[in-house]
């Protein structure tokens, strides 16, 4: 995929994987998106360069605004399972569908051939993530997603930061 273009309820969308020259916005996107955490401008700038093939983004296309990003990978050990790090979606974006609709995208991309499982992590309490994944489950999987910490409070946060939950997806 190198261009897509999608309609959500409002917005005239290009869906594209982003160009290094990209991560100072896909940063300051991420920033907006309380309660994410940000990475660093440099981290940002290597997702879109070295991952650029597993991560996605939407523009709208009247005025070119950075309103939705994923990034994601396939991991090393595990190739057939792409791992989503991140869904940011700016808030003039929000509940038209836009991150289904990135997610969607990505796991039909070229670079997502051969991916049989979806692994992310999300906090107890990150309804709006748990509502994407979940319903993604429901309609690309044939069974539950399995469920377990991957990072608990105390003992990889020292209490600063919740427990992260790794859910995992077996897509069919």
């Amino acid at each position: 995929m190198d261009t897509d273009t999608a309609t959500t309820t409002d917005l005239q969308l290009l869906l594209r994987h982003p160009k290094s020259t990209d991560g100072y916005q896909v940063n300051q996107l991420i920033e907006r998106c309380k309660p994410l955490d940000t990475n660093s401008t440099y981290c940002n700038l290597l997702q879109c360069l070295h991952f650029a093939d597993t991560c996605i983004m939407a523009e709208d296309q009247a005025d070119g605004a950075l309103l939705g990003f994923i990034s994601a990978y396939r991991k090393p050990a595990e190739p057939n399972t792409l791992f989503v790090w991140q869904v940011a979606i700016d808030k003039r974006a929000r509940g038209q569908g836009l991150a289904r609709t990135l997610l969607n995208a990505l796991l039909e991309s070229d670079a997502c051939e051969g991916v049989t499982h979806l692994e992310t992590t999300i906090t107890a309490d990150n309804a709006g993530s748990w509502a994407l994944f979940e319903s993604l489950n429901r309609s690309q999987s044939t069974g539950k997603g399995e469920r377990r910490v991957l990072f608990d409070q105390q003992r990889h946060f020292s209490g600063a930061s919740n427990s992260e939950i790794l859910y995992r997806i077996a897509l069919g």
